[in-house]
């Protein structure tokens, strides 16, 4: 089977990022709280492009107290890639996180406390900034472009999949 489509997504975003390989395994993560209740965490997984969801993770944070978005993230980035390493398993070849400079200086920490050189890359809403670490000003990508359009989906699965487990855990708290 090929994915000749997602191949190209793939082949457009690599050249965007000026990345050497080619970002097959993608990982996103984005926070979900309504007023800091039921603070909770999406990690989705997209593989050649296409959402992988027996890989995707969510997380209760548990660390944070009140509404924190940058030391959410640093606490999932942190579970996240510490298990992995401690597995021995596969780390992705791009991270990707909901959010702005902040957000992704917050996941950067936490990688580099690791030891962990995985490309991470932060996408935030309003103009679909792409921030990049080090760079001086975000990455403007046109609306039409084919990176642009995978960062946006894999961005909004990451969106859909934290709102779900927070949904699912205040209805559980209300039939309490």
């Amino acid at each position: 089977m090929t994915f000749f489509g997602d191949i190209e997504k793939l082949k457009a975003l690599k050249n965007k990022l000026k990345m050497q390989e080619l970002p097959v395994v993608i990982e996103c993560f984005d926070i979900s709280h309504i007023s800091g209740t039921a603070m909770v965490a999406s990690m989705v997984q997209f593989r050649n492009a296409l959402p992988d969801k027996n890989n995707y993770r969510r997380y209760k944070i548990k660390t944070v107290e009140g509404i924190d978005d940058f030391a959410s993230i640093a606490e999932v980035v942190r579970r996240r890639y510490s298990r992995l390493i401690y597995e021995n398993a596969e780390l992705p070849d791009l991270v990707l996180i909901d959010g702005g400079i902040g957000q992704l200086n917050a996941a950067t920490a936490e990688l580099k406390k690791l030891n962990v050189g995985i490309p991470t890359i932060s996408i935030a809403k309003r103009f679909e900034e792409i921030y990049v670490p080090g760079a001086e000003e975000p990455l403007i990508l046109s609306r039409k472009s084919k990176a642009l359009k995978l960062l946006q989906q894999v961005r909004d699965e990451a969106h859909r999949f934290a709102i779900a487990y927070n949904r699912l855990l205040r209805k559980k708290e209300l039939l309490k």
